[in-house]
């Protein structure tokens, strides 16, 4: 009886992160060429993607919360909400910014109760995530990440643009870090990959090992002219393939998009 009311809590506590997150079709709404593979490990999810259009900028983030599962979940619906108060009603535009904010505000909600940074009681979690500021009339893409960097695909090249490695919510002797920008010109048939360390970090193959991000990039540079829907299956096949009868490691996260794509 006791695991059938948590089982129902959970279930219920799935359709509320799932009426948070918006859906692929959402998403399309915005950028018609994309994909979302989103593969909780439980049937709640720490990983969470983020989506907002304020006057002619879309906010897109993809964010890796501290464990997975319930605990997850927790700081996932904490991450939307102070993203949604820190870009929607403070209307704040530099990525750079934001995840600076973002860290502070976290800092303050998880400890607000804990004077001593080394109090014992003291919640130490955090988040990873890449945030986008795209301006479709200027034709540029704002990058800043957290721990996390993104792929962008051009003419058949894969560039790598590196997150600080600072993750949100844990201030280093207090003080709220400073984050990189970059500012990323957009050509018209760029593809961008955002993502979470699920996917790479799955064991699996004949010899037991993570998949890691050499072969994943290998793996986006071969689909990334496909259709989106096509790509997704192949991500998914491939992982199943390396996975196999092992289980899933992490919560996976993979979104691909062309920015200028509507």
């Amino acid at each position: 009886l006791i695991n059938q009311s948590l089982t129902d809590s959970i279930n219920y506590a799935t359709r509320i992160q799932s009426a948070m997150i918006p859906t692929e079709r959402v998403f399309r709404l915005h950028f018609a060429h994309s994909f979302i593979y989103f593969r909780p490990r439980a049937l709640v999810s720490g990983d969470f993607y983020w989506l907002c259009e304020r006057e002619d900028k879309l906010f897109v983030a993809a964010v890796d919360c501290t464990g997975h599962g319930v605990p997850g979940a927790f700081m996932s619906i904490i991450g939307m909400d102070l993203l949604k108060n820190i870009i929607v009603s403070s209307r704040v535009d530099s990525p750079s910014t934001i995840l600076k904010l973002l860290s502070r505000e976290l800092d303050n909600t998880l400890r607000q109760n804990h004077h001593s940074p080394v109090s014992q009681d003291a919640i130490k979690d955090g988040m990873d995530m890449v945030l986008l500021v795209i301006d479709r009339k200027n034709q540029t893409m704002d990058f800043s990440g957290a721990v996390n960097g993104l792929y962008l695909v051009r003419n058949n090249e894969l560039q790598m643009f590196k997150g600080d490695r600072l993750p949100i919510g844990r201030l280093p002797d207090g003080m709220a870090p400073e984050y990189t920008e970059t500012r990323i010109p957009l050509e018209k048939d760029d593809v961008v990959y955002l993502f979470t360390d699920g996917y790479v970090d799955q064991f699996g193959g004949d010899e037991m090992k993570k998949f890691k991000y050499r072969r994943f990039r290998h793996l986006l540079l071969n689909i990334h002219g496909l259709e989106p829907d096509d790509q997704k299956a192949i991500l998914h096949q491939k992982l199943e393939d390396w996975k196999g009868a092992h289980e899933q490691v992490d919560d996976i996260l993979v979104i691909g998009f062309k920015p200028l794509s509507s």
